[in-house]
């Protein structure tokens, strides 16, 4: 049993779902990736920013290696781009050469670059950019595809997923967890892996005493339209007034051609604290503008925050419990745990196998890439897939160019979307310029159909958002 439906939690579900083992998947939102997951900014970090000798450090850089060969198996759009960790103050220049050694310590390829060579790389730069730290494997990729691919996959090889489901207690005996009591019944379990986030402390706290603490650390990230500044890499900032326990957040290309910009970092007490702050642009917009002034004349359409879940010692928890035999915790997982998904989920089925799970192979295992979106097809694809099917002749989402056939495999999904936000990881219907404006009531209208529910039952992220009011509601 895995106890969440992150990218860590669902690909642990992908590889277990390799052996013939009954799994099972709880997650307390109303769809995957909702956590840390869905605030990604979707960097794959190259590993220069985590102390070496760290778990941290070395599942960055083995996750980052997997990515090229995990994307293109699972159909995920993944691009090197390269980062620069730029410095902007000439008395801090000490700090390239120093970032250089942390970088070949972890095994990374870096080396400094100033003058011409940094403006080549990257024109958008301003006059302040004195010097860079380039990292060449640095990347980015889609979160949210990246998480459905590995959670379709894992269903498809017989991975139950269980949404709204939230783990409310333990049920333990002589040394071993042997069941999950949440709020739609008890399971019973022969091994659990604790993958619950900024709640994995309070998950390992219901199996015995307290192991380690999460701390929620907040940061804000702005989303730009398409049009705005052609930056190409993946840009940091290298500073002695930084953050020590936050790489301090930098500006990337998505792969859907947006621009992000953030995250910031501050500790919250709320572990439910996402709601976005006008100090926390405004820092995130006056740090970074600093950086790429053409920011200053690009066009914001969205903002959001996520949670950090970061530990007192800054780095990877994947260990077994120190109560029970057949608890595995892995928490802490905080930024580059996106990069370093790949091997931590390596690293907890070999934890798993030292702790006593064994199952034999599965023979039949398949890969089972999400279908391709309309708008990543070329014009000769995008006509003979709307000749073979009327769904794509129909556009939901006309920032996006999302089509009514794309929503419905959505929905149709091993692991269905069922809500408004669901369907915008899943297709972007909702994530342009418009931010829902026209695609929203075209997308609940397909949910109610698809689910066989009146409209007044569709919600925006699951139960108490609802959409419109209704007869049994007012």
């Amino acid at each position: 049993m895995i106890i969440g439906a992150g990218v860590v939690g669902c690909a642990i579900a992908r590889e277990l779902s390799r052996y013939q083992a009954k799994v099972c998947v709880l997650e307390r939102e109303s769809d995957l990736g909702c956590g840390q997951t869905g605030a990604n900014n979707g960097v794959v970090h190259p590993g220069i920013d985590p102390p070496p000798g760290t778990l941290k450090a070395r599942l960055n850089v083995a996750g980052n290696a997997a990515f090229p060969r995990l994307c293109r198996e699972l159909g995920v759009p993944f691009r090197r781009t390269g980062l620069l960790a730029v410095v902007t103050d000439p008395e801090e220049a000490m700090l390239l050469p120093l970032s250089k050694l942390r970088a070949e310590a972890n095994g990374v390829k870096a080396e400094v670059v100033e003058g011409e060579d940094l403006r080549r790389l990257e024109p958008a730069l301003g006059p302040g950019a004195y010097g860079a730290l380039w990292a060449p494997d640095a990347g980015i990729t889609c979160p949210f595809r990246l998480t459905q691919a590995l959670a379709r996959t894992a269903a498809r090889n017989g991975v139950v997923f269980e949404l709204e489901t939230e783990v409310a207690g333990m049920l333990v005996g002589r040394g071993r967890v042997r069941g999950v009591r949440t709020t739609r019944g008890d399971y019973l379990a022969r091994w659990v892996v604790n993958c619950a986030g900024v709640d994995a402390d309070l998950v390992a706290g219901m199996a015995g005493p307290p192991e380690f603490t999460i701390h929620p650390r907040k940061g804000e990230i702005v989303v730009f339209d398409r049009g705005g500044p052609a930056v190409g890499r993946v840009l940091g900032v290298l500073s002695l007034k930084g953050d020590p326990h936050s790489k301090g957040g930098g500006i990337n290309p998505a792969v859907d051609g947006n621009l992000l910009v953030g995250p910031g970092a501050r500790e919250v007490a709320d572990r439910r604290d996402t709601a976005v702050s006008a100090d926390g642009i405004r820092k995130v917009l006056d740090k970074f503008t600093r950086l790429v002034p053409a920011l200053a004349r690009a066009t914001p359409i969205a903002a959001f925050a996520g949670l950090r879940a970061a530990t007192y010692r800054e780095d990877f928890i994947v260990r077994p419990s120190a109560h029970m035999d057949n608890l595995l915790h892995v928490a802490g997982i905080q930024s580059p745990g996106l990069a370093a998904s790949p091997a931590i989920a390596a690293m907890a089925l070999g934890q798993l196998a030292d702790m006593g799970f064994s199952a034999p192979s599965r023979p039949d295992a398949v890969v089972a890439p999400p279908p391709r979106l309309f708008r990543e097809l070329d014009p000769a694809e995008q006509t003979q897939a709307a000749a073979a099917d009327p769904g794509h002749r129909r556009v939901v989402c006309r920032c996006e160019t999302v089509t009514e056939s794309d929503v419905v495999a959505a929905l149709r999904d091993p692991v269905p979307a069922t809500t408004l936000e669901a369907v915008k990881r899943r297709t972007r219907a909702g994530m342009g310029r418009c931010q829902g404006a026209f695609c929203g009531p075209r997308v609940a209208t397909l949910i109610a159909r698809e689910r066989g529910i009146p409209l007044w039952e569709v919600t925006r992220a699951g139960p108490g958002s609802w959409l419109y009011a209704g007869p049994t509601r007012r």
